[in-house]
């Protein structure tokens, strides 16, 4: 059983036994996450062998079935449940209809819901940048305590 790191935020992760319990041991314990989820691709883990109707039928990045390992925190309390405060599904609207994405009713299409779905990416990855810059231009607080 050997150890590895979270992909977030570092922390040993393992293998053994204890998932998910409310420990230091279940909370570091390792699991894997889609880059994206495999529902996308009318795929299930919990409906196998059952096809949906995909979202997407080719993966915009070029990285279906792909993943990475997390600590149990980061994938299940992390990614698994984003916040999105008012302003925030608000902001998101207005991109939507402004970049015509927007349904009065649902279409037999799902081409909308795959354009919005690559549009929130692209708000997380922007967003992403601008603070990596933001926080590149402060001083480290870890160089203060040398």
């Amino acid at each position: 059983m050997g150890l590895t790191k979270c992909a977030i935020c570092g922390c040993s992760i393992h293998r053994g036994g204890k998932y998910a319990v409310p420990t230091i041991e279940g909370r570091s314990h390792a699991t894997r996450h889609h880059y994206v989820a495999e529902r996308l691709f009318g795929r299930s883990a919990t409906r196998k062998g059952e096809q949906r109707e995909p979202i997407f039928k080719d993966c915009p990045w070029g990285l279906e079935k792909q993943s990475l390992e997390f600590c149990y925190e980061c994938h299940e309390e992390l990614l698994h449940n984003p916040v999105f405060l008012p302003a925030d599904i608000c902001r998101f609207a207005e991109l939507v209809r402004l970049r015509d994405l927007d349904e009065s009713e649902k279409p037999a299409s799902k081409d909308k819901i795959a354009r919005r779905i690559e549009l929130l990416h692209e708000v997380i990855e922007e967003g992403v940048k601008a603070l990596l810059v933001a926080e590149r231009a402060k001083p480290s607080p870890r160089s203060n305590l040398r």
